[in-house]
């Protein structure tokens, strides 16, 4: 599988961090279901010094481009415009062990 750092940043705007929580639910349903069927690899908030979220890190992995993109037309914090960022690059987790 191809591995994949999603690296994205929300909105800034007043109303940013509010949204992001009302469309939390669904970016975790999605995934726990990318989690089941394998391509979750690694996730979670970035936050502000604050502690508030204000972006996200994954690694996902995908058999290919095609399933990458299908993720992303899915994706609740980018269909939702949650994320004002979406930054992904070719990822390989190290093998150490």
């Amino acid at each position: 599988m191809n591995q994949y750092l999603v690296t994205a940043y929300d909105h800034t705007d007043e109303g940013a961090l509010q949204r992001r929580m009302n469309v939390r639910p669904h970016h975790l349903d999605g995934a726990k279901t990318l989690k089941e069927n394998g391509n979750y690899v690694l996730g979670g908030a970035m936050l502000n010094e604050e502690g508030n979220m204000i972006g996200s890190v994954m690694i996902l992995q995908f058999e290919n481009e095609e399933a990458l993109n299908a993720w992303k037309q899915s994706e609740p914090y980018i269909t939702q415009g949650i994320w004002e960022t979406v930054d992904v690059k070719p990822f390989r987790v190290a093998n150490i062990g």
